[in-house]
């Protein structure tokens, strides 16, 4: 699995979290949708990592996702920064992930 963060995504990542110390986390949120395989790509800034993360291969900063919700992502995606509508995009070749997905600092 790869992932290519634009210059764009990297410079409001950057910016979101100058001075905290953390990981960049691809958060695969199920809760409120109903069941495991109902759920939305978010992005996480989180200060440790879980035991269960893993590190997926990153042209810019380390990416981590959750070894069991591996199966809901693609081999290759993108995280790019929308300014027209201020958001993260989560994208892949074959599809869009979240076209609207903030960056959550936890």
């Amino acid at each position: 699995m790869k992932i290519e963060i634009t210059l764009a995504a990297a410079e409001k990542i950057k910016m979101k979290t100058e001075g905290r110390s953390g990981y960049l986390k691809l958060k695969y949120d199920t809760d409120g949708c109903g069941c495991a395989v109902n759920g939305v790509t978010v992005l996480w800034f989180v200060p440790e990592l879980d035991d269960n993360d893993i590190q997926i291969e990153s042209n810019d900063v380390p990416v981590y996702i959750e070894k069991a919700k591996a199966v809901f992502f693609d081999e290759q995606m993108k995280i790019d920064f929308s300014t027209v509508s201020n958001c993260f995009q989560l994208k892949s070749p074959q599809q869009i992930l979240n076209g609207h997905m903030s960056l959550i600092i936890k």
